[in-house]
Order: structure tokens, then C-alpha cells, then sequence
């Protein structure tokens, strides 16, 4: 990227935070703080208001906004396939205020990437796992939910709980939402258990804003998620695979506690959570020419060893 580029990128970075760090600007642009610091002074100088303040960060004064921007061909295919996703993966509500911004999007496209848009629109699909029942969200809750988070609002629920078979009324404090095998899940501190539960969208028949607002501090969800792991003993895994392997693995990988992946040169960082190691071991061997285990050490020499049973047994 080039700096005149760059600088376009921080701008509309500036925007989309009420207060930005340096650092974050620094990691994102993979740019050092000196670097930083010149190109705010270029965007000063060129007249954005800016207002900085030592150990906070960035922010730019409020009204001022950059006039509309031009998407590139890739920027305008992301948000098609997102699209998609939307559609297939929320409920109503969420997809429809998608669709909304999605037409703004188009709106703003050159001709070229318009007609680019339309003739690969058929071409993009999300298909339903197999596994599991659909997803069937009667009440288009994300929305309301996500509004709950923003405010800070309690939640009133009913609640259908598999494992005794029971419905209940719940007052709960919303933590956060997450995507898992085909279903929706909501985080929230329960009044009635006085704990974290996890709430399965589909199993909630009723869901209102009593109007209250709560003012307990509750962790995010990462920190909540990485909490339950350590309750459950559960061990993390990182793995580097090649990219031609990615197909292959499908599935599999939510089996194996799946949590994220990210590239890194040129290969991809795969993240796991497993309470049973031998097993981890076991699936990542039918891959084990194209991955390479990061961490723990315990995975390897576990797969060390497994694999040494083999050679005996067979040479």
C-alpha cells in the first residue's frame, strides 16, 4: 500500500472510532509509531480536525465526515458473500436491515463493479449444514438482543432448558451472542441462577425489554468463553496448515474444537480448544504432511510417539 493510500485508510480507520491508538493504527498498517505520528500530522496539516491526547488516543471532531468513498472490486465481493451469509445464518430482521445497507453500498459502485456484482450474484451460495435441525428463530431476537448489549438493558425471557424439560421465566443481563453448530447462542449473567448461562436462540419463546438498565460490569465475551474452557479443562491448539489442506478439513475441525484461523505468511494459524488430546492427535494425523503443531508440546510429543507406534508395528 502506498502512503498516499494509507492515509486515505487511516482516515476512514479515524471514522469508524469514537478514539483510535496509535497502536492500533501502527498494527493494522503494519507501520511503526514514528509512522504513525507523520502521517496524523499529514492528515492535520491537509485540515481534518483532529484531537489527540497522550495515552488515549485519536479521534476526530464530531461532524466532520469524509465524502463517500469508492469500494474497491474485492471490498464490493466481500459484501456480497456477507450477504449471503446474512441470509442464510440470521434471522429476518437482521437480514432485512442488511439488505438495506447493502443497496447504499451499491449505490456508491462504479458501473464497472455494479455489472461485476450482478453477474457473479447467482454464482454465490451459503447451503444449510447437514447436520443438526435448521435454524428457526420465530421471534427475530438478534436485533432486539444486540440492542439490549449496546444499552445495557435488561432482558425478560422464556425459556425452554433440554436437559430437565422445563420453561422458565428469566431476567437476564446480556454478555453477548456467538454462531455455533448451526445455531444462534446468547451470554448472559442469569437473576435466577445468579451465574453465566448460555441461552439457545431457538429455545426461547418469549423475549421483551422489562425497562430496566443494568449497571454491573461484565467481562466480554472472549474473556467469558476463555473462562468456560478453563472450567472445562479444555486445552488450546494451534496448528499451521497449508491452504490446499483447508477443503479437506470441512467440518471436522468444529469436532475438534474448532475456535478461529488467521493467515500467516502464507500459511493459516488454526486455533483449537480440546479436552482429549490423543483424539486431536489421532484426526490431525491424516493431515500430518501439511500442518505443523505450534503449541502445546504435549501434542507433540504425543503425536511423536503415536507415530513411532506405527513405524514399529509396520517396518
Amino acid at each position: 500500500m502506498n502512503r498516499i493510500d494509507r492515509i486515505s485508510a487511516i482516515l476512514i480507520h479515524l471514522q469508524s472510532r469514537r478514539v483510535v491508538r496509535a497502536s492500533e493504527i501502527a498494527e493494522r498498517f503494519n507501520i511503526s509509531l514514528r509512522t504513525v505520528y507523520r502521517d496524523i500530522r499529514t492528515l492535520e496539516e491537509a485540515g481534518v480536525p483532529l484531537m489527540g491526547e497522550a495515552g488515549v488516543g485519536y479521534s476526530i471532531m464530531d461532524g466532520y465526515r469524509l465524502p463517500p468513498v469508492m469500494f474497491s472490486r474485492e471490498e464490493a465481493t466481500a459484501f456480497l458473500t456477507a450477504e449471503k451469509l446474512m441470509e442464510r445464518m440470521t434471522d429476518p430482521s437482521s437480514d432485512g436491515h442488511y439488505k438495506s445497507a447493502m443497496y447504499k453500498v451499491r449505490s456508491v459502485l462504479r458501473l464497472a463493479e455494479k455489472d461485476f456484482l450482478e453477474n457473479i450474484d447467482g454464482h454465490i451460495q451459503v447451503l444449510k449444514s447437514r447436520r443438526g435441525a435448521p435454524i428457526k428463530l420465530e421471534l427475530n431476537p438478534l436485533q432486539l438482543i444486540l440492542k439490549a448489549i449496546g444499552e445495557r438493558n435488561v432482558l425478560s425471557i422464556h425459556y425452554f432448558a433440554m436437559h430437565n424439560q422445563q420453561k422458565t421465566e428469566r431476567y437476564i443481563e446480556p454478555v453477548g451472542v456467538f454462531y455455533q453448530d448451526n445455531y444462534w447462542h446468547l451470554v448472559a449473567w442469569c437473576r435466577l441462577r445468579k451465574d453465566y448461562r448460555d441461552f439457545r436462540l431457538d429455545r426461547i419463546s418469549d423475549i421483551a425489554l422489562p425497562g430496566e438498565r443494568f449497571r454491573t460490569l461484565h467481562p466480554n465475551l472472549n474473556d467469558f468463553i476463555s473462562r468456560s474452557a478453563r472450567e472445562l479443562n479444555l486445552q488450546q491448539v494451534v496448528i499451521m496448515v497449508e491452504k490446499r489442506v483447508l477443503p479437506y478439513l470441512s467440518e471436522q475441525k468444529y469436532f475438534n474444537g474448532f475456535v478461529s484461523e488467521r493467515e500467516v505468511d502464507g500459511m493459516m494459524e488454526m486455533t483449537f480448544l480440546t479436552e482429549y488430546i490423543e483424539g486431536f492427535v489421532r484426526w490431525l494425523m491424516m493431515y500430518g504432511d501439511m500442518a505443523t503443531i505450534v503449541s502445546p508440546e504435549a501434542l507433540k510429543l504425543k503425536l511423536t510417539e503415536l507415530a513411532q507406534i506405527i513405524i514399529n508395528r509396520n517396518c
